[in-house]
Parts: structure tokens; C-alpha cells; sequence
């Protein structure tokens, strides 16, 4: 079975625009075949977005970006944060690098990278709607990882579904991060997670 993480070549293109407002920001992105969102801004990444607080933070990546709609809604925030997009599937970094173009943002880019290989700045804010089809070791190295790639009081915003392992996944991680729950939606979950000082 494929899934929107996966390099798929063969699929019918059928890109649509998609156009959405959160609070106040009206914002626009692409999707197509073979990339997460492809019917329009899933519910999770609303409640993210609807409930972050980017307060005192200037730099942001949003891993595993999809069609980029966590990345252009912040970039769109404010011309003084930068923000970087990646993803490892090559047609959703197209897409939204389209999408930054139509939002006309010189404050933002999105660039192919498998988790954090080719990352090597560091943010104040790391934010995913992680892959949950590409299964638990691939989330976890997300989230578990991110630590390196954070500015000092950096923080990782997440959404993940309750039945998809959203306990778990705080009592794991509970050794390397404090973790607050910002939100529960309809089973979903916004995860706030600060880097445990071990100074």
C-alpha cells in the first residue's frame, strides 16, 4: 500500500487549491495525489493551528510538512519569523513550494529531507503532524530527535490522535521532555514539549 511518505511517480495528478481560513489569517495551499491533506486541511492540523502559541519565537521547521499548510500559516504570521518546511516526499515539497509562491512569502522554504538529514540550523520551534502510517519508530525519531535541532527554551508542538497512541508517546518521551496537553479535540491531542534541562 502506498502512503503520502512515499516517492510515487505513477500517480494521476489532480492538484487543487485549496483555500482556508484560521482566526483571522486567510491562507491558500496546494494538494494533489499521494500527499497528505490531499481532500483539504485535515481536522488535527486545525486544532494545531487554531491552538499554538508562537509567542517570542522567530524560527520554526515544520517536519514532515505535507503540503505545507503548518508552515504557510505561520510564515504568514509575521514577515520577521523564518520558517523551513521539510518532507521526504518529493511531489509535497513541490507542492509547497508552489503554495509559498502563491502566498507570496520571502520568509519561508521547504526543501526535501528524510526526518532531519538534511537539517542543520537549529529553531525555537519545531512543529509535525507526524506520519502516523509510517509507523512508530519513524514518529518517535521525530519527536526524539527534534532536541537537537532546538534553539535554547526551544519547543516541539505536536497533534496526534488519542487512539494512535497519543499516551503512549507522552509516557516515552516523558524521560527527555516535559510535556503539557494544550488541547484535546475529538480524539485529538496538541502536545506541547520542552526539552528536560540535564545541565
Amino acid at each position: 500500500m502506498e502512503h503520502y511518505f512515499t516517492n510515487n511517480k505513477n500517480l494521476k495528478e489532480n492538484t487543487k487549491k485549496v483555500d482556508v481560513k484560521i482566526k483571522d489569517t486567510l491562507f491558500s495551499f496546494y494538494t494533489d495525489n499521494g500527499v497528505f491533506n490531499k481532500k483539504g486541511l485535515d481536522y488535527g492540523t486545525r486544532v494545531l493551528l487554531e491552538n499554538i502559541n508562537l509567542k517570542d519565537k522567530k524560527s520554526f521547521l515544520d517536519v514532515g510538512c505535507g503540503c505545507g499548510p503548518i508552515g504557510i500559516y505561520i510564515a504568514k504570521q509575521s514577515e520577521n519569523y523564518s520558517v523551513d518546511m521539510i518532507d521526504i516526499n518529493e511531489k509535497a515539497v513541490n507542492l509547497t513550494n508552489k503554495g509559498i509562491k502563491l502566498n507570496r512569502l520571502n520568509n519561508a522554504k521547504s526543501f526535501i529531507s528524510n526526518v532531519y538529514e538534511n537539517i542543520d540550523s537549529k529553531y525555537d520551534m519545531i512543529i509535525t503532524n507526524p506520519p502516523i502510517h509510517a509507523g512508530k519508530k519513524v514518529i518517535y525519531d521525530i519527536i526524539s530527535s527534534a532536541k537537537k535541532y532546538l534553539n535554547n527554551n526551544g519547543e516541539i508542538w505536536l497533534v496526534i490522535r488519542k487512539d494512535q497512541g497519543a499516551k503512549s508517546l507522552i509516557k516515552d518521551m516523558s524521560d527527555i521532555y516535559n510535556i503539557d496537553i494544550i488541547k484535546k479535540d475529538n480524539g485529538f491531542y496538541i502536545l506541547q514539549a520542552k526539552p528536560i534541562d540535564t545541565i
